[in-house]
Formats: C-alpha cells, structure tokens, sequence
C-alpha cells in the first residue's frame, strides 16, 4: 500500500510539474524574458535589503552563506542579477538564459578574483574576495605577477558584459567629450540693410523682365552662331551620301510635313515677379542669411529665383529652409539647385500659376534641328530659360525613361519617335518598338520604318533582342571587313567609294554594298520595362547589358521605359551601361535615387517636367518636355504609311532568321524557366510537403525531394504565386497559409473521381458483353 501511495504521489507531482513547464512553454519569448527580467530584479532587491539587515531571517542567512563564499564582492551579486534584467529585454536572442548564467558567472568569478588580488594579497590567508575570488586568483597569481593577474581577470570580465548584451566595442566615446562640451557655431554674420542696393537689383530684374523674350533670343542666336555647318570636304561627302542612297523605289525620302504638328500653346503667367523676390529675400534674410538677387528666369512650367549668397554662407542651410520658403511664397513644391552649374548663383524654382504647352512643331521646326546633321538628334523639350533642349541618342548612346504613371513617359517617347520620323528614311533607319501594355506603340503598325509589328509578347521580345545581338555580331564582321571602327565610319567609306566611281564598288564591300545600300541605325523602343522583367528577368537584363556595351559602334540604340523605377526593375547593371537618364515625377525620393543617383525627381510638377542627366552633365537639366497629342501621332504615322504604301515591307523573322533550330532551342529554353507550374512534375509533391510540414524553404525542399536549387527555387516562388506559401521574411520562415485538410480532400476527391472512372468503365465492359 505504501508502495502504492507513493507511486501516485510521484505521479501526481510529475503531472504538476509537466503543467507547470506546459504552461511556461506556451508563453510567448517576449512574455519569458519579461518574467526573468521582473524575477532577477526582485532577487536583486532582495540581496540589497539582506546586506542592510532588512530581509528578515531569510536574508540574514543568505547574506552569512554569500559573504562566506564572494567576501566582499557580495555586492556583486545585486549588479549582476540588475544586469541580467536589462539582458533579458534585449530581443530576438535564443537561449538567453542559459547565456546569461555562464556570461554572468564568469563575469562574477573574475571580479572577484581582480578583488582578492587587489584588496589584500591572496596568498596571506585573507579571503577579501570570498572562498570563490580566493580560489580564483591563486593560480593567476602562481603563473603569473600581480599586475597580469588583473589584466587577464578584467579582460575575462568585459568579455562576459559583451556576451551578456550581445554588443561590441567602439571608439564613439573619443568623440562623447566633443558632443557633449562642443560650443555651437555662433553666427557672425550680423544683419546689415542695403536697401539702396536691393533696389537697384530689383528695378534691373524688373527691367529685364519686360521684356522677357530678349535674353532668349540672344542666347538662341549665340548658340546657333557657334552650331553653323561649315562646308568641309567630310561633310560634302557625307551631303552626298546623304542625297544619292535612295530607296528601293527610287524616291527620295521627303519627311512629313510640319504643318501636322501643333506649336505653342499659351503663354507662362508668373504673378508679382518683384513680389516674390522680396519675399525670398526677407525670409532668408529672418534666419541669418544675407544674400543679394540677381537675374530670373521664366520657363514654360516654373521661374528661377538666381540669388547669390554672402561670403561665408553654407549652401546647406540655405537647402534646409526649403519648406520655410515654400510657406512665405505660397508655392507647392519648389525646388533649390545649389548652385547653378556654372554659375556662382543659387536657384530657387518656383511653379508657375499658369503653364505654357511646348508643341513639337516648334522644336522640330527651330534652326539648330533643322540645321544639324545628326541622323538621331531629338527634341527633349524646353530648359528653364525657355531654349530647347536636343540630345543625339547616337551620343547618348543609349536612354533610360522612368516615371509614375500620369507623369508624361508616354508623351516622351512619342515625341522622341515623332522626331526620328521626321529626321530619317526608312533607309536610314529601323525601329524594333515592343510594347507589353499594347496601347501605346502599336499606333505605329504599318510605317516602313518598323523591322517588325509592334511586339507584346514578352517572349518574342526576348527573341527579337536575340536577333539584336546577332544583328551585332554580324555588323562587327563587316566593320572588321571593312577596316573602320564605328558605323559613322563605314558610310564614310562607302560614300567616298560612291563618289570616286559611282558605277562600280570595290570588291570588300559587295557582300553587302553591292547595290549601294546603307546599314541603317537600329533603335530598340521597351515602353513599359517592368512587365517583361516580371517575365523574364535573367535573360532580359543579360540581353539589355550586352547590347548597351557593345552595340553603340555599329548602330543599335536602346530606349527604355518603365513606370516602376525599383531596383528589381533598373538594375545596378542596366544603370551602368545606360548614362543617359530622364527622370519624370515619381512619388518618393527613393525613386528619384534610383533614376539618377540624386533626389530631385520627386519635387517635379508632373505633365512633361522632367530632369535629364548624361555622361556630359554632372548635374541633372530641369527641362519641360514636348506635347504630341495622339490625333498628330495618328497623322504622321498615315502620312508615312499612305506614302510608302506601294513598298513591300522590309521585315525580320524572329522564328526563322538565322537558323530555324537555335531559336526554336532558345525559345523552348524560355517556356523551361516560365512561372508556370503545370510543367514541373514535383510541383504537387512539394505542394504537399510543405502544407504537412509546415516547412517551406528552397533548402528544405532540396533534402527531401533531392532537387537542385534552382529548381526548389523556382517550386518556392510557384507556392507564393499560389497563394500557398506566404513572402520571404528576413531570416524569419515563411507563413504556410494552406492548411493540411485541404490536401487530404483534394486526394479524396481525386479518390472518388478515379472511382466514379473505373466504375463507368465496368459498366461499359458489362454492356459490351451483355
């Protein structure tokens, strides 16, 4: 019986005690460590009151049992539970407590060795440090002297304050005594009035603003001066090249006329110029700034504030009261260049009340495109001082558009279209226009500059920037053939060849210019970048890279645009190879950052506003982009198309060209790394794995089912399209949002229909034989 009786004794206390660990386990980490941290700071109380006398019985006999074994290092024991409970409420550590007993008793031996050595000599019998600090300190003392006694003992106890708090050294307190001590900057610039001065800067900047048009002009005329042709003999031969390649129908290329293309629309309305002025001077003026207004400028969408500083001031605290002047002048958003790229001004850009259109018409119809003989010279719009802007994308060499939706990408690109139209036969140039939204460039289909329909597939896009770099590599020969270093040379030599004999062409060049042919520029149009990233990223981004390093000698430019500027979408790589940028408003800094390096772009007014860097500009150009509307793009692309209607088209075979079977392989190679999970046989066994385990990660998957990486990989990214899985977070492991019923169900579904199958059949073959 008493057996008995105390077998159930046991038992009931193991069931108590597996509850109460039951209990203590279900809690959450945080919950735990809360708990210790409140426990260790109580037992810390505790011993303070028991070294005074005021624990009651209990405390005078843990204080005799601990002064007996610690000495006078008994205090110790408060600071090391107090360090403990700020230990504890550090997150996101395992196995804390278990850390905190070894860090925290050897943090409590060493001191109290460092403490016997210190205090009295260990070796005279006296025991300052305890029975433990004594013990401690006499093999230290034996191999070692006194002084590297401490050494190591101290190093051993900040290294136990280290593991405990899970933190590292730094040299940060060098500079505490500078944080604390240092005297602010005072401010010695002492606020003088020159209202006389003041005056006469704002009746010249009124002056200057009556007639706004002047200054413009002559700066216009400067530059068109310096931009006048002369006749060399490299351009007579380049004339001639120009006006004998004819095309295969013997006509002349005649551009459309510009008559179908609108002008400016409207004029800027600014408001109360002088106004303004001073009211950025007075609020610079009410925080310590001193600075003296100079000339201004008026654009089609904002006027500059040019403003030079007094000596000694920093262009950073004039940065820093941009919201300050946005609120005097009433202005949203404003924009402070510091400075003017050659100039020692500070601008301040303020929007206009109402904003001018720069038509197209007026670009394309102004002296300096008229007058150039850059085959892909465009428009990009009109600058700050109102003088347009051009870029030669055989320059650039290639360009990068990003934008948010609604911010005038699209327009952008149809003006750069527009303008190359309006500059080059179909001779002379060819266009591969991909467009996944199939809403913008497909207003192009059926011109004769088009190599092939307007692609929205995202596949054939792939292959048709594979037959780019084939196109490539088959430029280079010729070029290698020919003995010149870039396309600009090649039609050199083939006019000279032309000129001396226009009859016959020597030998080199009949493989391909036996008729007199041009090899014509190639520009590659991707509206929207991110849906085929989406797609295809790896052999997206490798085909854009290869053919920005290297196609820019033999003719082939890249356009690209998106509405997405994220990082998965421009790459480090893309950026790289692509230094000629226009950024359009985008919601966030962040965003502007990724563009162009630099913030900006988020303080843009929309509508055309844009900033433009290149490898020639260390500073992005604020320039308002030109406006075509979608009826002109419907009339040129008519014109062209009425025109050259009696043509065959001159068209690629993406599928066909260059070898039926290696692009056939490269297009099966596309559908083998497609998101579609249907292909992937091991699909609904890791499906099901993962729902019963709970367990969802690439490595996981490739223990249990042997599958390389890529493949679990891609099994993991199936899973979150699905809705199986959840995303990535950190180190932390995937949510499995499906439940296991669900799997078990679906079997049995699958059980059931196999059953109905084999049923239907049996009664099939029993009316056969009946």
């Amino acid at each position: 019986m008493k057996k008995r009786n105390s077998n159930k004794e046991s038992v009931r206390n193991d069931e108590s005690q597996d509850r109460v660990s039951g209990i203590f386990s279900n809690l959450s980490a945080g919950t735990r460590h809360g708990i210790l941290a409140i426990l260790s700071v109580i037992i810390a109380i505790f011993l303070v009151m028991a070294y005074f006398e005021a624990a009651g019985p209990a405390g005078k006999f843990v204080y005799g049992f601990l002064y007996t074994l610690f000495g006078s290092g008994y205090l110790l024991f408060p600071t090391a539970f107090i360090l403990a409970s700020f230990s504890f409420l550090i997150p996101d550590r395992d196995n804390i407590l278990t850390v905190n007993i070894v860090s925290g008793g050897f943090f409590l031996i060493s001191t109290l060795g460092v403490i016997d050595i210190v205090f009295n000599n260990a070796t005279s019998g006296d025991i300052t440090g305890g029975l433990i600090g004594h013990i401690t300190s006499l093999p230290f003392l034996k191999l070692f002297d006194k002084t590297l006694s401490i050494i190591f003992l101290i190093a051993i106890s900040v290294i136990s304050i280290l593991i405990m708090f899970e933190t590292h050294l730094s040299l940060e307190w060098r500079f505490l005594g500078k944080k604390i001590f240092g005297s602010n900057d005072s401010e010695e610039e002492q606020e003088v009035e020159k209202t006389e001065k003041e005056n006469q800067k704002i009746a010249a900047a009124e002056a200057s603003l009556k007639q706004p048009e002047t200054p413009q002009k002559d700066a216009a005329s400067e530059t068109h001066k310096d931009d006048k042709p002369k006749k060399t003999v490299a351009e007579k031969i380049e004339s001639f090249f120009d006006n004998n390649l004819h095309l295969r129908s013997g006509k002349q290329f005649d551009p459309p006329p510009l008559s179908l293309l609108e002008r400016d629309i409207g004029k800027p309305i600014v408001g109360d110029i002088k106004a303004n002025a001073n009211i950025i001077k007075r609020t610079l003026q009410n925080f310590g700034i001193d600075v003296e207004m100079d000339e201004i400028a008026i654009g089609p969408s904002i006027t500059r504030y040019s403003l030079k500083p007094a000596e000694g001031v920093k262009l950073s605290r004039i940065v820093a009261l941009q919201n300050d002047l946005a609120l005097a002048l009433a202005a949203h958003p404003i924009r402070i260049e510091a400075p003017i790229p050659g100039k020692s001004l500070v601008g301040i850009e303020i929007p206009n009340s109402v904003k001018s259109t720069v038509g197209l018409g007026t670009l394309l119809a102004s002296k300096k495109f008229q007058e150039s003989d850059r085959q892909l010279l465009v428009p990009l719009g009109k600058g700050v001082s109102g003088i347009p802007y051009f870029s030669d994308i055989a320059k650039a060499p290639h360009m990068l558009i990003a934008g948010a939706t609604g911010s005038g990408k699209s327009v952008t690109i149809h003006t750069i279209i527009t303008a190359l139209l309006y500059r080059n036969a179909p001779e002379h140039l060819r266009f591969i226009m991909i467009d996944p939204k199939r809403v913008e460039l497909t207003l192009y289909n059926g011109i004769p500059h088009l190599l092939t329909p307007v692609i929205t597939e995202p596949k054939r896009a792939i292959l048709s920037l594979k037959w780019a770099a084939k196109e490539m590599e088959r430029r280079y020969n010729i070029l290698e053939q020919c003995k010149v270093r870039d396309i600009a040379s090649y039609h050199h030599t083939i006019a000279e060849k032309q000129a001396a004999n226009k009859d016959d062409i020597s030998t080199p060049l009949a493989d391909r210019q036996a008729a007199g042919e041009s090899m014509p520029y190639i520009v590659v149009l991707i509206d929207e970048l991110a849906d085929i990233m989406s797609a295809y990223p790896r052999e997206l981004e490798a085909a854009i890279v290869r053919l920005a390093q290297m196609s820019r000698a033999v003719g082939i430019h890249l356009v690209l645009s998106t509405q997405r500027p994220s990082v998965e979408i421009i790459t480090g790589l893309i950026k790289a190879n692509i230094p000629s940028r226009i950024a359009l408003q985008v919601p966030s800094q962040i965003d502007s950052r990724t563009i162009l390096d630099m913030p900006g772009a988020e303080k843009l007014l929309g509508a055309g506003d844009m900033l433009y860097i290149s490898g020639d500009t260390s500073k992005p150009i604020r320039i308002q982009s030109g406006y075509i509307s979608e009826n002109e793009v419907k009339k040129v692309v008519s014109h062209l198309i009425n025109k050259y209607k009696e043509e065959l088209p001159d068209e690629i075979s993406l599928g066909e060209q260059n070898g039926t079977s290696e692009d056939l392989q490269f297009s099966e190679s596309i559908d083998d790394n497609s998101m579609d999970g249907s292909d992937d046989d091991m699909y609904d066994e890791a499906r099901e794995l993962v729902v019963k385990t709970g367990k969802a990660s690439a490595s996981y998957l490739q223990r249990k089912l042997k599958l390389g990486y890529a493949r679990a990989a891609r099994i993991m990214d199936m899973l979150e399209d699905r809705g199986v899985i959840g995303p990535a977070d950190g180190a932390k492991p995937r949510d499995v949002y499906e439940k296991d019923s669900s799997v078990v169900l679906e079997k049995e579904a699958d059980k059931l229909l196999m059953g109905a199958e084999n049923e239907t059949e049996n009664v099939e073959a029993t009316e056969d034989l009946n």
